[in-house]
Formats: C-alpha cells, sequence, structure tokens
C-alpha cells in the first residue's frame, strides 16, 4: 500500500477567506456567527447564521457567474487555494492522473429555490437555461475538473454532515490503492436560503439566539446548549502520493493513515454511539495505531443535546482511560456548521492543529454539561507540548460516521 500525504490545503469560511485565516481565526476565538441581513430574514425565528462575508462573486467573469450557484463559486475557490499551496499545473498529462472526490448534502440549492418561486409565484415565469445544471449534486465537482483540466475520474459525495470527510477518505483509498498519483478532495455548502432554514427551524436543530451576545449561541458540549448555527463554505485538500511528492520537492503538509466509515442503522436522524465508535475504531485500525496514539480530536460537536453526548460516550467506548487525556476541539461553535463541507473544513482545522502545535479551543463552553465530562478546551486555544496525531469525526444524518486520522510526515 502506498503513502498518502497532503500537499495543499484551501478554505473559504464564515471565518476567512484561505485556509490560514480559519485556523488562526478558531485560535483567537473568533466566532463567524451574526444576524443575516436578507429581506426574508424577519420570516425566521432565529435569524443567526454562519455566512461567507467575503465578495466571493467577484473572483468570477459574470459570464462564468451565469452557470455557477454560489456552492460552486465556493468550491472552486477553495480548491484554487489548494492547487497553488501544493504547486499543481494539470492542464497537461498529469490531469490523467488526478481524481476529484467532492462532498455536498444539496448542491445549488440557491438555484434550486430561485427555481421553485418563479415557478410557482410567476406561472408565466421560465427557469434559466442553466438551472439543472447549476443545482445538480455534482455541479461542483464537475466545475472543478473543467476550471482545473482535472481528467481523471471524478465522485460526488452526499452523506448530509460526513459527505465531505467521505470524499477525502475515498481519495485517500484510491491513492493508497494505487488507482490514482493526484486527488482533489473536499466539499461545499451554500444552504443559507429561507426554504432551507425553514425546514432546519421546523426540525428544531438550530441554536435558540442568546439575546445579549448572539455570536455565542451555539455552546458545544455546554449544559445550556440548544443546537448549531447552520453556515456556508468550501475546504480542499490536495492528496498525493507520498514518492510522487518528494520527487518533484513539494512541502509536505501531513500524511493521511487511517479512514474509517460506518452505518448506525438505528434511525435516520439520532445517532448512535456504538456506530461512531465503530468508525473511530476502523480508521485507528487502519492506521496502525492504539487509543493512546491520539494526541487531538476535531469533534463533530454540533451542540445538540443528544448528538454531543452520543460522541462523548462514543470517544469515552473507543479510547477508555484515554479518553480524559485527550484534548477535544468542537469548531462548529465558532465557524457554524457547514453541512456537507463541514468534514472538509474541520480537517483542514486538524492539520492546521497539526502543523502549528496549537489545538483550537471548544467555544462559549461556560457551563459544562456533567454528561459531557472530557477535556474540551473551554479556556482558548492550547499549545500541546507534542502533537504528531490527530482525528477529525464528522457524523451525519442517515446514520453516516466517517473518522480520518492524519499524522506529522516523517519520510
Amino acid at each position: 500500500m502506498r503513502r498518502v500525504v497532503v500537499t495543499g490545503v484551501g478554505a473559504i469560511t464564515p471565518l476567512g477567506e484561505h485556509a490560514d485565516a480559519l485556523v488562526q481565526a478558531l485560535n483567537q476565538g473568533i466566532s463567524g456567527v451574526r444576524a443575516l441581513e436578507t429581506p426574508w430574514v424577519g420570516q425566521l425565528v432565529s435569524p443567526l447564521a454562519a455566512p461567507v462575508t467575503a465578495p466571493v462573486e467577484n473572483h468570477f467573469p459574470k459570464l462564468r457567474r451565469l452557470m455557477l450557484d454560489r456552492v460552486a463559486q465556493l468550491s472552486l475557490l477553495a480548491t484554487r487555494e489548494a492547487l497553488g499551496q501544493a504547486r499543481m499545473d494539470f492542464h497537461g498529462d498529469a490531469g490523467l492522473e488526478c481524481g476529484i472526490f467532492w462532498g455536498t448534502g444539496m448542491g445549488g440549492a440557491t438555484t434550486l429555490e430561485q427555481a421553485y418561486v418563479e415557478s410557482f409565484l410567476n406561472h408565466a415565469a421560465r427557469p434559466r437555461p442553466s438551472t439543472i445544471v447549476m443545482f445538480m449534486a455534482n455541479s461542483s465537482t464537475g466545475q472543478i475538473g473543467i476550471e482545473y483540466k482535472i481528467r481523471g475520474p471524478s465522485f460526488t459525495y452526499s452523506s448530509a454532515c460526513s459527505s465531505s470527510a467521505v470524499a477525502i477518505g475515498e481519495a485517500f483509498t484510491a491513492i493508497r490503492a494505487g488507482r490514482l498519483r493526484f486527488a482533489v478532495a473536499g466539499g461545499g455548502e451554500a444552504l443559507l436560503t429561507l426554504g432551507v432554514m425553514k425546514a432546519w427551524e421546523s426540525l428544531q436543530t438550530l441554536a435558540k439566539p442568546d439575546p445579549e451576545h448572539p455570536e455565542t449561541s451555539c455552546r458545544p458540549f455546554a449544559k445550556d446548549r440548544s443546537g448549531f448555527i447552520l453556515g456556508e463554505g468550501a475546504a480542499a485538500l490536495v492528496l498525493e502520493e507520498a514518492s510522487s511528492a518528494e520527487a518533484r520537492g513539494a512541502t509536505i503538509l501531513a500524511e493521511i493513515i487511517g479512514y474509517g466509515n460506518t452505518t448506525d442503522a438505528s434511525h435516520i436522524t439520532q445517532p448512535d454511539a456504538g456506530g461512531q465508535a465503530r468508525a473511530m475504531q476502523a480508521a485507528l485500525a487502519q492506521a496502525g495505531m492504539g487509543p493512546g496514539d491520539i494526541q487531538h480530536i476535531n469533534a463533530h460537536g454540533t451542540g445538540t443535546q443528544v448528538g454531543d453526548i452520543s460522541e462523548t460516550n462514543a470517544i469515552k467506548q473507543v479510547f477508555g482511560p484515554w479518553a480524559h487525556r485527550i484534548p477535544v476541539s468542537a469548531t462548529k461553535a465558532l465557524h457554524g456548521h457547514l453541512m456537507g463541507a463541514t468534514g472538509a473544513v474541520e480537517m483542514v482545522a486538524a492539520l492546521g492543529a497539526l502543523r502549528t502545535g496549537i489545538v483550537p479551543p471548544t467555544a462559549h463552553l461556560a457551563q459544562p454539561d456533567p454528561e459531557c465530562d472530557l477535556d474540551y478546551v473551554p479556556e482558548g486555544a492550547r499549545k500541546l507540548p507534542v502533537l504528531d496525531t490527530v482525528m477529525s469525526n464528522s457524523f451525519g444524518f442517515g446514520g453516516n460516521n466517517a473518522v480520518l486520522v492524519a499524522r506529522r510526515y516523517l519520510p
């Protein structure tokens, strides 16, 4: 089996336009949560979200924008940064050796909602001819291939909140098995539309706004937690076979060494600690590691009552006496829940911790839940004396669990 390394990362999130901005903001405890400024915000019970505030559309010519839903724009920008850091150009034959592995929960939600509004409110209206190709789930995947001339196999994964973690894990598997030399892997999501947000409200999983400090409304693992804040964004990783990266003198950021994927098979929305534990155990087994070898976990940590307890119990089940010694960070408190993009964004955050030796905090954890009694780094970012191996958890509706393990690269 071949070794698989990361040679580039990119991210555009509510915390900034680049991967470094994400890592720095998390370590500083900066929140991307704010009140939405849209004409329809008054129709929401909770007006809070974690939007990307950068002028995304300005990066694309007008004619190009006409074919790109917001999720595709975000995905292209994250990929651009990752490829730039990796110093990769696929305009030649290298494009044949690269695959695209991309995750999204709903694809082009903005375009789809616009088409429905126009069709149902104006019977004489005709959706734009580009509607289908803008909202289809694999639109971002196709646009990445077109923009960057990647001509190998491409796959789009949709497993709710674990989508982009699955994409990274499957890319890792393909390179490890020798099927590809390179892969662009990650995910994007842009769900801040009226219809989507009202649907999440009806499920009663969105956080209740804190009247005094709304930016602190998402409180994973806290006793007073009430849910998550919906966000948007994208993140991308360039994965590469290790000997290839060394041969071309690439800067190797980390090595992916383990991936676990399981299905709860119990409930469509209620998480199962057993299924989550099996995914973590599978990732550890593939990595050839024991419970004492993981030095940091980026938790799924949504801030829901049931979800946080389930993940806490799963970590205890897998790590036993080591569970209370591992710093566990739930970064959704700051960047929001990016649904299909969240696994990739949090993997970028975990790799940032690996690079800097600093683990980000679980923000707004002033009142710990007695049932969530692990080390969630509530005091703020923490410098660790040793940080060589990290785990990132992503668990999605439908019962899909995806776990990734990475370590500092040693030739």
